[in-house]
């Protein structure tokens, strides 16, 4: 190789692999823009009011528009119960004590309160109130406000909290892509130098 040839092969595949990360990289900036609308339209829920019903259709599947609109359900029978980590209203560790219940619109998970001891209280299910909130194995549950059979507030739902590290995937992607050209045009450029020096010795 000649000193100032570029090799076709590895160039081009070095370009378009590059070009996919800047790709990537845009289509994360993308989905920030998605992700900041679809924040601001749960904070908007949250400040509506507006109730929904939960689940949203008799085969208990949930709407995601829904998610932060309050609800109401009747818990008719506690198919089980668990408690998970979870935050109290005046921000104390403890447990989120959870029921999955049967609705009839379908089964549904409500949290019903906060406690600091894993120990589930006594509950055999009554009418609900609460948040339509993410989490849980159907994607959503109520977090029952008031909370339910003697237990604490949990801490309020807060749509902000949602995980949004769209643009730090961005910059990695640009990153990337940036560091294989320089890594490439490195090595290219150190080929070049051995080239030379191969042919000062002939």
């Amino acid at each position: 190789m000649r000193r100032g040839r570029i090799p076709v092969l590895p160039t081009v595949t070095v370009v378009i692999a590059a070009a996919i990360m800047v790709a990537l990289g845009f289509w994360q900036l993308g989905r920030l823009e998605e992700k900041e609308a679809l924040i601001a339209r749960y904070e908007a829920a949250l400040e509506s009011g507006e109730p929904q019903p939960f689940p949203a259709d008799a085969g208990g599947v949930f709407d995601e528009a829904d998610l932060f609109h309050p609800t109401a359900l009747e818990c008719t029978d506690v198919l089980n119960r668990e408690a998970i980590a979870g935050r109290a209203a005046n921000g104390a560790a403890g447990f989120a004590q959870i029921v999955r219940c049967e609705t009839p619109r379908g089964t549904a998970e409500v949290k019903l309160g906060w406690s600091d001891r894993p120990d589930f209280p006594a509950y055999e299910g009554g009418a609900v109130r609460g948040l339509i909130t993410p989490g849980g194995a159907d994607g959503a549950r109520v977090q029952a406000d008031p909370p339910l059979a003697g237990l604490e507030p949990l801490a309020r739902p807060d749509p902000a909290e949602l995980p949004n590290n769209h643009l730090a995937y961005a910059g990695q992607w640009f990153f990337f892509a940036i560091t294989a050209l320089v890594i490439y045009a490195l090595a290219v450029r150190r080929r070049w130098r051995e080239v030379d020096r191969a042919a000062r010795k002939r």
